[in-house]
């Protein structure tokens, strides 16, 4: 055989196997795609609609020690120097924030640690308004969960349930933090209902009130187990009035600071 009909030999030799090798990637890449899209929660079809569920922050905004969540001071001036800069001291859980594990647990994961795939995840809302407008410290409980999975189907692994107590419309006036005899009161989760969403395989609690628990709990049931379990929550949630009970999902802009315990975040949701 002459040394070009060898060459040529070899070279279709070479293609076809990188045909072959190129192919079993393709195959094996497309194959770990599906696998993590299975992985994930179901997430909704999307229309485009935003929904901001923050509050805005500032040093008017009830916090849970009655103590200004954010306080500001003036670094740079715009008149002196063509911009301007604040100085923030910003206490973790103020205005619409995340708790995370390590709230309420020694070791548990910080906010910066928590897994950015669970930061998006479906939104189920519960709504507990007519309670709520007759007990100031009303609870989700299981008979709740009970009522939206026979109205809506079952909760999908890793969503957000949050509680729509009616709370947010409160904020800007005592009634959000307080009786008119100064003691806390506002609506929360009790520790049968999250018992109940840990073994659903929920990922996540949201609030509208100040506290995932309710504002006469004594032993913070709930942060003290669902918090340790590894998952999140959320509380001070705005506009939830505006929100399907299922349907929309949610996006936790979750602060990332080394040990952070939680802090403010930016929680959106889309439908």
């Amino acid at each position: 055989m002459c040394n070009a009909c060898v060459i040529e030999n070899v070279k279709r030799t070479m293609l076809s196997r990188r045909s072959l090798f190129t192919g079993a990637a393709a195959s094996g890449a497309a194959a770990l795609a599906m696998g993590a899209v299975s992985a994930r929660p179901a997430l909704a079809q999307a229309t485009g609609k935003v929904v901001d569920l923050t509050h805005v922050l500032d040093e008017k905004f009830p916090t849970f020690d009655g103590q200004p969540g954010i306080l500001y001071e003036e670094n740079v001036n715009f008149d002196q120097s063509g911009y301007q800069l604040w100085k923030l001291t910003i206490f973790e859980h103020s205005g619409t924030h995340i708790d995370a594990p390590l709230h309420f647990s020694k070791d548990g994961k910080s906010v910066a640690e928590l897994d950015p795939a669970g930061l998006i995840c479906p939104l189920c809302i519960v709504d507990i308004k007519s309670k709520a407008a007759e007990d100031a410290n009303a609870m989700v409980e299981p008979e709740d969960l009970d009522a939206w999975i026979s109205a809506n189907g079952e909760i999908p692994k890793g969503a957000c349930v949050a509680m729509n107590a009616g709370w947010a419309a409160k904020v800007g006036t005592p009634a959000f933090r307080n009786t008119p005899d100064d003691n806390f009161a506002f609506p929360g989760f009790s520790k049968a209902a999250t018992d109940r969403l840990a073994e659903l395989g929920a990922g996540a609690i949201g609030v509208d009130s100040l506290s995932l628990d309710p504002g006469n709990s004594a032993d913070f049931a709930v942060h003290n187990s669902w918090l340790p379990g590894g998952r999140f929550g959320i509380e001070c949630l705005a506009n939830l009035d505006q929100l399907p009970a299922k349907g929309a999902t949610l996006f936790a802009g979750a602060p990332k600071h080394a040990r952070g315990t939680g802090g403010p975040a930016r929680i959106l949701a889309v439908i």
